[in-house]
């Protein structure tokens, strides 16, 4: 039970190796290489450095609403990817599964939904987790036992738990979801309550326990089920379906073949040379 659970948002990575790894980087029929290419240089890393017992990688289903898409029609609007970027995200789960590891991904949940199931399930058993994510609606996931890899530029994973939680927000991780719907979330297109701002927010989550507690006493009373709403659109789904997650070793191999296919040779040459340590 000492070696942690690694759970990773799988799009949240390869987003971040689109836009950074040169678009020269090209596999097999002059298709993209790079957010495939960088997400595995990731991977590895990940693996390398925390030698966890198991690895999850979630993915959101692009062309597919969940219900807060339906619950809120602004939620995500006007974000547009590059085709490139969306054929890479369609078959970097068969790159995870390659190596060994469970690639999450289902019609109706986003990639966050998968990290709170696989942290519930690892709790649940006595583990601990490392939860790898560039999105901070995952700071809600902190605890003794669980450990946010946050990325910064220059390519380092700041660790957070709950006191970098609080340090940073005012706040505790279970009160992240109320933080968001009250001061809003610029990029999930949630505007938050008229006003508030990260500063007050924080206030108020320190003076009542919840927004519930806010609401029951009379606060925001015009927008009680608009926060409502922003609440819950916040809030990971900890139910989302995952599979068990029994202790694997790599199959680095694999993954090598699968990189050859598609004529990443450095990466396939790479994971070869894992295989064979």
């Amino acid at each position: 039970m000492s070696r942690p659970l690694l759970v990773i948002d799988g799009d949240s990575f390869a987003h971040r190796a689109y836009h950074s790894v040169p678009k020269t980087v090209r596999r097999a029929g002059d298709k993209g290489g790079g957010a495939i290419v960088g997400f595995a240089n990731t991977l590895l890393r990940l693996y390398a450095a925390e030698q966890p017992r198991a690895v999850i990688v979630g993915w959101d289903t692009l062309e597919e609403p969940t219900f807060r898409h339906e619950a809120f029609e602004a939620y995500q609007s006007g974000r547009e990817f590059a085709d490139e970027l969306v054929e890479q995200l369609d078959i970097l789960p068969e790159l995870v599964r390659a190596a060994g590891f469970v690639a999450a991904k289902g019609a109706g949940y986003e990639a966050d939904d998968f990290l709170a199931a696989a942290v519930a399930s690892e709790e649940r058993r006595g583990g601990t987790a490392l939860v790898a994510s560039g999105d901070r609606d995952a700071f809600q996931l902190a605890s003794e036992r669980v450990t946010i890899l946050h990325p910064v530029k220059g390519g380092e994973l700041l660790r957070i738990g709950p006191a970098e939680v609080r340090e940073r927000y005012g706040v505790d991780p279970a009160q992240v979801p109320d933080f968001i719907a009250l001061r809003g979330d610029p990029s999930d297109k949630l505007p938050g309550a008229k006003g508030i701002g990260s500063v007050t927010a924080a206030s108020l989550l320190k003076r009542y326990a919840n927004l519930e507690a806010m609401l029951a006493d009379g606060r925001f009373p015009t927008q009680a089920e608009d926060l409502r709403l922003y609440r819950r659109i916040a809030t990971m789904d900890r139910e989302a379906p995952i599979p068990e997650l029994p202790d694997v070793t790599p199959t680095w191999g694999r993954a090598s073949e699968l990189a050859k296919e598609w004529g990443l040779e450095a990466l396939s040459k790479r994971l070869a040379d894992l295989a064979k340590a």
